[in-house]
């Protein structure tokens, strides 16, 4: 039996519940009403692949030696346009957030991933007019997201798990949070933990057969269920050479030469999350009930994340019941895959001859696995998303099938447009050459934020085309709205300055020339409480290792491959604060031969048609404070030509090629012709981080402090979130973690104020 909170729960009741629309944003109650009769316009299916930078991909020229076979993105391509040219943001959060508001994240405070200490500030707030919210009222669409969400909640947020039907999305079936969990090194409890290394036997999650692991393989075994379905045995044959991973496949859990008894085993654990097997699943309904699967007892939960991610966005689109049965859509499939961990997909998902990966180490991406490994199983992922996504348009009549097996892909026959994404460039274990994997995701050089953008449908003009004009994923935005008919500009109030520029003409004008003539990203810290940042992590897969402070636990660290430098720390017990305090420890000096790098606490980038301008900033940590901070610059020459001859920004190393003969200004050591250039992006950096007007006091985003947002204090003040001792909401302007008598002083201090610049 499922769990349902209904909308009479608190926060269900936030999320769900239109008659308390108006104390959110006065413009919120008119997007949340659909025409009555919308006009038929294309239906959007928009995919996003997480981490799957343009590197991995073989039909725009990449992919390295050993690339991932994509045969249903390869068609997409061929019958639509590659965007060749499109920019990210360096991590998840901040695109996935400009793909639904088409905002800087300077505007939004979203400049990095969201954590469980992240404040609400740093989440997507609900006074955005994200693209859900846009469609239907303009366009009367029915919205969907299924699988990754990550834009809020459920820590730190008055929605929890109700933060996507409160962001504008009719439906919601997936993942809350950002990653998938930890592999379940002990297989569901089957495997004891060895106490020197906190693990279990089974790297990947599933107790492999006795050829891969003769000391704690299996060829025969019981494989257990949560829900009603009956124990089986399976035993090792041609079609199941594994039975363990047939078992975790099924959503069950396989004890090991053991016949099936009345009762499971009291050892095993239903309740452990692993990987892409094992999820908590939330949905949210249209009538906004917030469901929580309960993933011990229910299938829906157990399960390939990619393949749950397709099953659920088939099975709302063809059996949604809207308002008005002929509304258009727009589902959004944010696949899991491919985010570490790596771990095996399904092997029905993958092409014949591939790799046997049922002896690999997941190694829960500690340095227990090679990076020869890594990169087998990142393809894989990627190849099984490959193959799910072709499922989805076959079961669809989006597309066919040849009798060879290949996609029979005719869009302009559709009446649906198809967009293609990576939400980021590829972390770092998976980089394919030349791309640069010590400056991959989490950085804004071209390895960390330049990403493939496929589009096809109705609207394409002239199929098969290469797109080389500069696109931003708040571009996307733009996009959404003129494939509904919207002009986004028109639609949304001039208090959200929007950053997103028109994509339609490149796919309707063969010739169109660039709409942009430079392009923008970064990257910073999340809002926290009182600014106390995570405690420092030292991630080892790049050289030399890399201390960030976004983790906030040991288990996350440990999971990304990194060594823990906070409370509880294996190296010093006690912790240490920040990553200045790591690099100058006797400890990491003997650690870490080659030193370590400190990811920079903020970082922008932005370029034109051939060359790019770098900022930094990170700790000095030489000066008595780590708060001291040192700005540095770099400049470089890029392109975006096929395989070894692309250019891409490179700031150490052999190949390091920073045009700059100093980190400070005065640029040095350029041709006049550089400096030119140099000098036009550095005033066009300048301008967009100063674009946006700071507004204190203002919480729905309007630009104006008035007795609205004194009434919307007074709700979010009385809503305590999860069983916290805080009450942390947009609201919160001292960011101390609450919206309390405080913030409402910021508010009538300031009332009456005018922040919009007027024309």
């Amino acid at each position: 039996m499922t769990i349902l909170t209904r909308v009479q729960s608190r926060r269900a009741l936030l999320a769900g519940s239109l008659a308390l629309a108006f104390l959110l944003y006065p413009f919120l109650g008119a997007l949340r009403a659909a025409p009555s009769h919308p006009p038929k316009t294309p239906n959007i299916l928009f995919i996003i692949m997480d981490d799957v930078g343009i590197d991995q991909m073989q039909s725009f020229g990449y992919g390295g030696a050993t690339p991932p076979r994509t045969p249903t993105m390869d068609a997409i391509a061929s019958a639509g346009l590659r965007f060749r040219n499109a920019w990210a943001m360096p991590e998840c959060t901040p695109s996935r957030a400009m793909f639904f508001e088409g905002r800087y994240p300077l505007r939004t405070n979203i400049l990095n991933v969201i954590t469980d200490q992240v404040l609400a500030n740093s989440q997507v707030s609900p006074y955005e007019i994200t693209t859900p919210k846009l469609l239907k009222s303009k366009g009367g669409y029915d919205s969907a997201l299924i699988g990754k969400f990550h834009l809020g909640g459920p820590q730190n947020n008055p929605f929890g798990h109700g933060a996507p039907h409160a962001l504008g999305w009719d439906y919601f079936y997936g993942f809350i949070e950002g990653a998938p969990y930890p592999i379940d090194t002990t297989a569901g409890g089957v495997g004891a933990v060895d106490p020197t290394t906190s693990k279990g036997p089974y790297g990947c999650g599933f107790v492999p057969n006795t050829t891969a692991d003769p000391a704690h393989g299996a060829d025969t075994g019981a494989c257990y269920f949560g829900d009603s379905r009956p124990c089986t045995v399976l035993t090792r044959s041609l079609t199941q050479p594994t039975p363990g991973r047939t078992c975790l496949e099924n959503g069950g859990i396989f004890v090991p030469n053991a016949s099936c008894q009345a009762s499971p085993p009291s050892n095993l654990t239903f309740t452990q999350r692993n990987a892409y097997y094992v999820s908590p699943l939330v949905i949210n309904h249209p009538d906004g009930t917030v469901e929580e699967v309960p993933w011990a007892t229910d299938a829906r939960a157990r399960g390939y994340r990619t393949t749950l991610e397709v099953n659920a966005t088939r099975d709302w689109i063809t059996q949604r019941q809207p308002h008005n049965p002929k509304a258009p859509w727009m589902a959004t499939v944010s696949f899991s895959a491919a985010h570490a961990p790596y771990q095996q997909p399904p092997t029905a998902l993958l092409p014949p001859g591939s790799v046997d990966t049922n002896a690999f180490n997941c190694g829960d991406n500690t340095t227990g696995t090679s990076l020869g490994q890594f990169r087998v199983l990142s393809n894989q992922m990627i190849e099984a998303l490959d193959a799910e996504l072709g499922r989805l348009l076959v079961e669809l009549g989006l597309a066919t099938r040849k009798p060879t097996g290949a996609l029979d892909y005719h869009p302009e026959a559709t009446d649906t447009m198809v967009v293609i994404i990576g939400d980021n460039g590829t972390y770092a274990p998976g980089v394919k050459a030349p791309f640069d994997l010590n400056h991959a995701k989490g950085f804004v050089y071209q390895t960390g934020v330049w990403v493939p953008l496929i589009v096809a449908g109705p609207l394409v003009t002239s199929p098969g085309r290469q797109v080389t004009a500069m696109v931003n994923v708040a571009d996307l935005y733009a996009l959404f709205g003129e494939i509904a008919g919207i002009d986004v500009r028109q639609a949304v109030p001039k208090s959200h300055a929007l950053d997103a520029v028109s994509m339609l003409p490149y796919l309707t004008n063969p010739t169109q020339a660039s709409l942009r003539t430079t392009n923008f990203t970064q990257t910073g810290q999340s809002l926290v409480a009182n600014n106390v940042q995570p405690p420092p992590c030292v991630l080892t897969v790049s050289s030399p290792p890399t201390c960030i402070q976004v983790f906030t636990s040991k288990g996350l660290c440990d999971f990304e491959g990194g060594d823990w430098w906070g409370p509880g720390s294996d190296i010093v017990p006690a912790g240490l604060p920040d990553c200045c305090a790591v690099e100058n420890s006797d400890q990491a000096k003997a650690l870490y031969q080659d030193g370590i790098k400190l990811l920079p606490a903020s970082q922008v980038a932005i370029r034109n048609d051939r060359f790019k301008l770098v900022q930094q900033t990170v700790p000095n940590c030489s000066a008595p404070s780590s708060n001291d901070l040192v700005t540095s610059t770099e400049f470089y020459e890029i392109n975006e030509l096929p395989g070894l001859l692309v250019k891409i920004d490179r700031p150490d190393g052999q190949l390091a090629n920073n045009l700059l003969t100093s980190p400070t200004l005065p640029p040095q050591g350029l041709t006049p012709e550089q400096l030119a250039n140099f000098n036009d992006l550095y005033a066009e950096l300048l301008a967009v981080l100063h674009s946006e007007v700071p507004c204190d006091g203002d919480g729905n985003l309007d630009k104006k402090v008035d007795g609205q947002d004194l009434a919307n204090w007074k709700f979010y003040s009385a809503v305590p979130v999860d069983s916290q001792d805080m009450n942390s909401s947009w609201y919160d302007f001292n960011l101390d973690g609450k919206t309390d008598t405080t913030d409402r002083d910021i508010i009538k201090q300031r009332l009456g104020t005018q922040c919009l610049k007027q024309p």
